[in-house]
């Protein structure tokens, strides 16, 4: 898949494919967003990703594809959107050799599957042969299938969903070529046509589908991912009390976070089986207790989440919500016997799990209660949404 190279965020992108094989046989599927047909896929679909550049336009030392976004390279979160899609059977990246170590230490730090590596060439038109060359190898000893449909998109896109990849195969099967879409073709598209002696067409993407070029992209970028994996929330409560306020919470916050789905989870008096409800969906939690705080179970649901491959891939937000009617039990005592969740967020933190304390003002006060709620939510919302480390392990007072 290839896009113009001037691409910039605020622009969709355009996807080039080569028609697959004659024959082609296409087992039967779920009509994507794209609006494909049932039977439309291909039986084998690769992906190569040329990873062999230097970064020169980016102004810096590492290659851009190696830049760190919320702490994780780059390139990680293109292998992860591109292995979400099942049907794509093999992901070979062509890396330049002195940094196919790294590029293995990504591969196993991650946990990413299906993915092979290649040398790159000396420029990006080679170390994409060099990766359809891998594909391409009948070996005994080669674990690659041979792929019908071959999908060349960049390491640094990393914003590629799937419907996108889906109508890329299709119009690879469906579409021929005209002189109309050379005039708006990239680099790829004319070489398809000139030496491979296959139709190409050239298919619209999505404005997020754009290339990070620049260090102000890694910015972008950066945003861009936040603001995703801000989208789903879990209030977690044990207690009928705390179900209450958490329900409370829960609806406020939907006012303050009105475009985030947010969820809830009771655990039984046992503590209840908590990995039930780490999902790779949701990477932010709200811990409700009302008038008590319980550091086991507190503990015993961090290091669940430091267990799961959460904090691998994002920064996972903790918030300890602690209710208790300031009347009876002022907020400075209260946080004194809460000490320990800087010194277990400074802990925790190291496995990228940010974790912070609230206070709310359990007030038989219904306007006071709704006031402190409201507060809270907008503090929720901000550690939420800024994903800091440096407000990791504060203890906060709405």
């Amino acid at each position: 898949m290839e896009l113009g190279p001037h691409s910039r965020p605020a622009e969709p992108g355009r996807c080039v494919s080569g028609s697959p094989s004659a024959g082609s046989a296409f087992p039967a599927s779920r009509v994507s967003a794209a609006g494909a047909e049932p039977g439309s896929r291909p039986t084998a679909v690769a992906a190569v990703l040329p990873a062999g550049g230097c970064g020169e336009r980016m102004g810096v030392r590492t290659p851009k594809q190696f830049c760190r976004v919320l702490e994780r390279p780059l390139i990680s979160y293109t292998l992860q959107a591109l292995e979400r899609v099942c049907w794509i059977k093999d992901i070979v990246v062509a890396v330049t050799g002195e940094n196919m170590e790294a590029m293995r230490n990504i591969i196993q730090r991650y946990g990413h599957k299906r993915i092979s590596l290649a040398e790159a060439g000396a420029t990006r038109h080679r170390s994409i042969f060099s990766g359809l060359k891998a594909l391409a190898e009948d070996q005994p000893d080669c674990k690659l299938t041979k792929p019908e449909v071959v999908i060349i998109h960049d390491a640094v896109r990393p914003f590629v969903e799937e419907d996108v990849l889906l109508r890329v195969v299709m119009a690879a099967k469906e579409h021929g070529c005209s002189d109309y879409d050379l005039e708006f073709g990239t680099e790829c598209l004319q070489l398809a046509l000139k030496y491979c002696h296959t139709k190409a067409k050239l298919v619209e993407g999505p404005p997020e589908l754009w290339k990070v070029t620049y260090k102000q992209d890694l910015y972008a970028a950066e945003s861009l991912i936040k603001e995703k994996i801000s989208q789903e929330i879990c209030v977690v409560v044990k207690t009928k009390d705390e179900e209450s306020v958490g329900h409370l919470l829960k609806e406020v916050l939907k006012n303050e976070l009105n475009c985030a789905t947010i969820t809830s989870t009771a655990l039984d008096h046992s503590g209840g089986d908590i990995q039930n409800f780490l999902t790779d969906q949701c990477c932010s939690f709200i811990w409700v207790t009302v008038l008590s705080s319980d550091f086991q179970e507190t503990r015993k649901f961090l290091t669940a989440l430091e267990e799961s491959s959460l904090p691998l891939l994002y920064p996972v937000v903790v918030v300890l919500v602690h209710c208790l009617d300031f009347t009876l039990v002022p907020p400075a005592q209260k946080m004194e016997s809460l000490m320990w969740i800087r010194g277990l967020a400074k802990e925790v933190k190291k496995r990228n799990v940010l974790l912070s304390g609230l206070l709310i003002n359990y007030s038989q006060d219904e306007q006071k209660l709704q006031e402190s709620l409201q507060q809270g939510a907008s503090i929720i919302a901000a550690l939420v949404k800024e994903r800091s480390p440096a407000l990791a392990g504060q203890l906060l007072v709405a």
